[in-house]
């Protein structure tokens, strides 16, 4: 496994933008949650993950980068296999945050589509439910401070000129400055909004 890019932060901060903004940059196959619907059978290695790290490296075999949840979960052993790997903690307002993943992530978990395999439910249940937020991602202040903490030790943990804390809205500049890269002519990608993400789940 050789990272360049460990994106640290939680789902529901900008990051399928960024995904699409670092592919477009050269920095991809970003693994994202996304590769678990693509590939069912990823989400319990993610769980035997927690117990043995070392199937990171099976998990994230080929990919440049890896973001979004289940892979911020881990971005500790990830940064600890990968030390020259740059560190983009994605961010947002904490009270939009919870109010985004309220209405999509807690939802899916808490009335489980019919169209999600039980693997990336068994997988989403453990990491993200369990381990994340301790089995209270329905409660406001509990989930906003797990969040606040996170990004906090973050940005303790990680040597400023190895981290970017970004919010997508802040566009191109910023990520193709921490990248030493041209910025592209076009919008940057926006995508993912609360519908988007219910919509994916009611065909």
């Amino acid at each position: 496994m050789a990272l360049s890019l460990i994106g640290a932060g939680f789902g529901r901060t900008g990051t399928v933008s960024l995904r699409a903004a670092l592919e477009q940059l050269g920095h991809g196959p970003v693994y994202h949650m996304m590769e678990v619907f693509k590939y069912p059978e990823h989400g319990p290695l993610w769980v035997e993950a927690l117990e043995n790290p070392k199937l990171l490296e099976q998990l994230l075999d080929g990919y440049q980068a890896a973001i979004d949840w289940p892979a911020c979960h881990f971005w500790e052993p990830l940064l600890a296999a990968n030390p020259q790997a740059k560190v983009i903690l994605t961010v947002r307002d904490s009270e939009s945050w919870y109010t985004s993943i309220h209405n999509t992530l807690y939802q899916m978990l808490l009335h489980i589509p019919a169209t999600l395999p039980d693997q990336q439910i068994s997988m989403g249940r453990r990491i993200i439910w369990e381990e994340t937020f301790a089995g209270e991602l329905g409660d406001k202040d509990r989930a906003i401070s797990v969040y606040e903490k996170h990004n906090a030790k973050v940005i303790a943990s990680v040597p400023p000129e190895q981290l970017l804390v970004y919010q997508v809205s802040e566009g191109w500049a910023p990520l193709c400055d921490f990248l030493g890269c041209e910025v592209p002519g076009n919008a940057f990608p926006k995508s993912n909004t609360t519908e988007e993400f219910l919509a994916q789940f009611q065909k």
